[in-house]
């Protein structure tokens, strides 16, 4: 997928510095960009740009196919004329180093709802005609997301299951009554999706032009509560009353001795068989427009997948079911072509995982972090990294290096210490060094490990709700002495690109 040795850094835009209480497409991404490529960096890497719904997770969003409203910038839609200055008086004092979603989504909606109002009002033919071009082309899932997240605002917010039961059940009668009743609601999903993917295409353009490509992260399963699940409920395995009757999940591992209950619904793949995977050539051809390379999550579930019964409360009763495996890839590759795809190969991984993702050439993943329990033939070592991988420090499900050294066995550590020949005083670039004078072709690192920052800048803990996804960079840690350390590491490595 990729010949030359490339690196690049983690990090999502919400934990982007900005004045609205959390990351946007504004002027910091562009900012972002310009260190990545002055540091000699060609990949940036990103959670899932979806509205985020459950949890405020990237991972649980309303739509496998739409952007997150909330990454719009504000400032952005001024210069645009979407906004007025003035629809900005009113902004909160945020905290600028966490994330504060509760203070922040009613923020956003409220002004982008004004947006909205000054954009009908608007004499300016070309913003209109430019709305009347997305819609046309991104049809095929928007006319739904956007009824979807319509009907769910008319109703408070709540889940799609505790809506009556003919929107659940999608009466034809009610549906129609409803789009021509609240059919400035649904416009109005539909303008927030306008905006958010065309200020994402004109950053993802100016990345390009730097050289800069971006990772992107296709979660392998829908959230329940999403225009997905609602909208094509034969592809899913739910009962007659249109709820799970098993989820996904995985058993217990490194990260919780009781597995992750992940609650998503799971693919009925027989349907999606008959279909030619149709669902998800769609999805993948979309997603490709939004990235340059895709890190498809939880790779292993595509060879087999760990089957919860609804019922249970934690993922330790479960089972293994056989996935879709090569037959999937191969139809989305005969209609897509050769696909620049990343396998999230961590977890319990058998050989039909290695089998699938070997025959299709996809680089794995090794994290460093979970190198130093075993020997010197653990495959998490620098190494006995092969060329086509991807390697990383951590990645958003880990602690920091920082964090996790702190934390690790006195075994380890000391296993690290003698591994990389360093007291272990500067462990974050520590590690870094290590992946990045690896043979393995793609390195990555989470900002947070430049910045040698510790357990409370860690932006998940699995099978946890309440405290992820919130950590922000701030202005003034994007910083010269960074930037040249980095570019120090790309160049003594061979990494820098340099045509």
């Amino acid at each position: 997928m990729n010949e030359k040795r490339t690196s690049g850094i983690i990090l999502h835009p919400t934990s982007l510095p900005g004045p609205d209480g959390i990351g946007d497409l504004g002027a910091e991404a562009y900012r972002w960009v310009d260190f990545l490529s002055a540091a000699g960096c060609s990949l940036w890497q990103v959670l899932p740009l979806g509205p985020t719904g459950y949890g405020d997770s990237p991972y649980q969003c309303f739509s496998a196919f739409a952007g997150n409203p909330y990454l719009i910038s504000f400032t952005m839609l001024v210069e645009q004329g979407y906004l007025h200055l003035s629809d900005l008086e009113e902004r909160p004092d945020f905290n600028m180093e966490s994330v504060d979603y509760a203070n922040v989504i009613p923020w956003k909606v409220k002004v982008l709802d004004r947006a909205y109002q000054r954009f009908k009002k608007s004499k300016k033919p070309e913003l209109k005609n430019k709305f009347q071009e997305f819609k046309t082309a991104n049809r095929s899932w928007l006319d739904e997301f956007s009824l979807f997240m319509a009907i769910k605002e008319s109703f408070g917010g709540i889940a799609w299951n505790e809506w009556p039961i003919e929107f659940r059940s999608k009466s034809e009668d009610i549906i129609r009554d409803f789009k021509l009743q609240q059919a400035d609601l649904i416009e109005c999903q539909k303008f927030r999706q306008f905006l958010f993917f065309s200020q994402w295409h004109v950053l993802k353009e100016y990345a390009n032009s730097r050289k800069i490509q971006i990772i992107g992260d296709i979660p392998i399963f829908v959230a329940f509560d999403s225009s997905d699940a609602w909208g094509h409920p034969e592809q899913f395995y739910f009962n007659s009353k249109g709820l799970p009757t098993v989820v996904a999940g995985v058993p217990p591992d490194y990260f919780s001795p009781t597995g992750q209950l992940w609650g998503n619904p799971l693919y009925r793949w027989s349907v999606h068989q008959q279909t030619g995977f149709a669902w998800w050539i769609s999805r993948i051809q979309s997603t490709l427009k939004l990235f340059d390379i895709l890190r498809l999550d939880h790779f292993r579930g595509f060879a087999g997948y760990w089957e919860i019964p609804a019922k249970e409360k934690t993922a330790v009763k479960g089972r293994w079911v056989k996935g879709p495996g090569a037959k999937l890839f191969q139809a989305v590759k005969k209609s897509l072509g050769a696909l620049p795809i990343i396998a999230e190969d961590l977890g319990e991984i058998t050989p039909d995982v290695i089998a699938l993702r070997d025959q299709f050439q996809f680089p794995g993943m090794k994290i460093l972090q979970f190198a130093f329990g075993t020997d010197a033939d653990d495959p998490f070592l620098p190494h006995n990294y092969p060329v086509n991988c991807v390697a990383y420090t951590g990645t958003h499900d880990n602690d920091t290096a920082v964090g996790w050294y702190t934390q690790a066995p006195e075994k380890e550590k000391d296993f690290l210490r003698r591994y990389l020949g360093r007291p272990g005083d500067d462990i974050s670039w520590d590690m870094i060094r290590a992946i990045w004078l690896s043979v393995a072709g793609m390195v990555l690192a989470p900002m947070q490990d430049l910045l040698k920052l510790g357990n409370s800048a860690r932006m998940n803990f699995p099978n946890t709700l309440g405290c992820n996804w919130m950590w922000r960079m701030q202005t003034d840690e994007l910083s010269e002495n960074v930037l040249l350390r980095m570019k120090e590491m790309n160049d003594l490595y061979g990494r820098t690109l340099h045509s």
